[in-house]
């Protein structure tokens, strides 16, 4: 019988997200995580078998967690509209407490996205399945929105859904290219009026 672990596998991943996050996945040793997550080389190939299933393991606790934030938010009470504005608005807030608290500017996903989904179908399957599931969000919000008037309702949800989803990578980026709030903010109140009847 093996001996039990000794560390918290959650704060394992969590600090493998962080430093996975800043550096890629290619740009992330095995050195890296290690002293990012504290546990020696054997343990962490124990454990999780190998960098690129840590790295699953890590984007899923991301997306998982980042999703969940922004459904949660869509499905607040509010015009379809307040719901999108306030969405962007928490990303705004995102971007700028990671940078403030010295953490990671822009989106892991659309990092993972532009660097490694295309060669590596267990991560595109993944991305595949949050990004399904952050559309289904925002056509819903944006087809409240038609309904109740705050939305233009001469476009189809599926695309606006698709709008605000590449609006929000689009602010990701720009904060990653340093961006400040008031940049980040312009740039949301514009992607709002392209919205508004």
């Amino acid at each position: 019988m093996g001996r039990p672990r000794q560390f918290d596998e959650d704060r394992v991943v969590r600090a493998a997200c962080d430093e996975f996050w800043a550096k890629g996945f290619d740009g992330t040793s095995t050195e890296d995580l290690c002293r990012a997550t504290g546990l020696t080389r054997s343990s962490l190939y124990n454990t999780f078998h190998s960098k690129e299933y840590l790295f699953r393991r890590a984007l899923s606790y991301y997306v998982n967690t980042m999703t969940a934030r922004q459904v949660a938010v869509l499905d607040t009470r509010g015009s379809g509209l307040e719901r999108i504005r306030s969405l962007l608005a928490v990303i705004v807030d995102d971007e700028m407490a990671n940078r403030d608290n010295g953490g990671q500017s822009g989106c892991f996903t659309v990092n993972t996205i532009t660097t490694l989904a295309s060669r590596n179908p267990n991560v595109a399957r993944i991305i595949e399945a949050d990004l399904q599931r952050r559309l289904s969000s925002l056509r819903l919000a944006v087809m409240d929105g038609q309904l109740d008037g705050s939305v233009v309702d001469d476009r189809d949800p599926g695309d606006l859904a698709w709008y605000v989803t590449s609006l929000i990578s689009g602010m990701r980026i720009a904060a990653q290219s340093g961006a400040d709030r008031e940049t980040l903010e312009g740039i949301a109140a514009v992607g709002v009026r392209a919205l508004t009847p």
